[in-house]
């Protein structure tokens, strides 16, 4: 297969998972979401809810695309947006609970890309997602385009990592378990092998374009793959590089999303305890001094291996 058909071939597949219906408890949340700030373009649903097919009893998990920052919040939320993406808000609409993320439509092309060797954007679009709202055509092609970026993102930095023959699923949970290792993660080991047998057919027709549009020398026979080149020499120190600075990441838009996230300790104590199965005791001083209380909590929580 031509690597510019493979292109093609992938926008074509991300388009067509993006326009697929959600449910319509979903969709009415989305597009109260997308009243909340001016100059919202998009919203893009993912994660479990997704995943699983349900809402009941779990938070929704929206990205909010916006023209720009300083348009949307007109205040110091702008400027944190843009130092520390994304900003993330808790809300709440008949009866369902979501977070929502917010970038720019130029960051979410730019983190949905090799351009940025943290993987928390890419790595969570090279799983399925829908464009949940839009606002016209202009934004669902840039959406779609943005979006299209993440699996070659993703395979494009793991594939050196991984053993040059395996199988589609190999070659996925193994991708996903890397990115991972590269934040500060609440689930257990093995999370990838759950994201991937969820849709395996899903990742079987996005692994030849993908591959493709990521520039690598691959070949995909039915379940085999076999990809050539990369530099397997310089991998490991920087995945190492990418684990450091993206756990460093993580803390820092934690300790963001004290000031943004209302009742964050609990909704992540709620996340440790459904994950991990960690019971985490969340006091009346950590709630009044959220960023205080996660500090405080880090230490133990990593001690007890239900941070990673």
């Amino acid at each position: 297969m031509p690597p510019e058909a493979s292109r093609d071939d992938l926008r074509t597949l991300v388009a067509a998972e993006l326009a697929v219906p959600i449910d319509p408890a979903a969709a009415d949340f989305a597009a109260h979401v997308a009243t909340i700030l001016p100059g919202t373009n998009a919203v893009l649903f993912y994660g479990s809810c997704l995943r699983e097919a349900r809402l009941d009893g779990l938070m929704l998990d929206f990205y909010v695309i916006v023209d720009d920052y300083t348009q949307s919040y007109g205040d110091w939320r702008a400027r944190a947006n843009r130092l520390i993406p994304p900003n993330v808000f808790q809300i709440a609409h008949d009866g369902l609970r979501a977070k929502y993320a917010v970038l720019s439509s130029a960051d979410l092309a730019r983190l949905c890309s090799s351009a940025t060797s943290n993987p928390s954007v890419w790595a969570r679009f090279a799983q399925p997602s829908r464009l949940a709202w839009v606002r016209d055509d202009d934004a669902r092609n840039a959406a779609i385009a943005a979006v299209a970026g993440a699996a070659p993102a993703l395979l494009a930095a793991a594939a050196p990592m991984l053993p040059p023959v395996l199988s589609v699923e190999a070659l996925w949970t193994g991708a996903f378990a890397l990115t991972f290792g590269a934040e500060l993660r609440t689930e257990r080991a093995g999370r990838g092998n759950s994201i991937v047998a969820a849709d395996p057919a899903r990742y079987a027709a996005f692994t030849a374009p993908a591959l493709a549009a990521a520039g690598l020398a691959a070949t995909v026979d039915g379940d085999r793959v076999e990809i050539a080149g990369g530099d397997r020499a310089a991998a490991p120190a920087a995945w190492a590089r990418r684990r450091r600075a993206g756990k460093a990441l993580s803390a820092a838009r934690l300790a963001k999303a004290a000031f943004t996230f209302d009742g964050g300790l609990d909704y992540l104590a709620w996340k440790i305890q459904r994950h991990a199965g960690v019971p985490v005791p969340v006091s009346a001083w950590m709630r009044r001094w959220p960023l205080l209380g996660g500090i405080a909590l880090l230490p133990r929580l990593l001690a007890r291996g239900a941070v990673r």
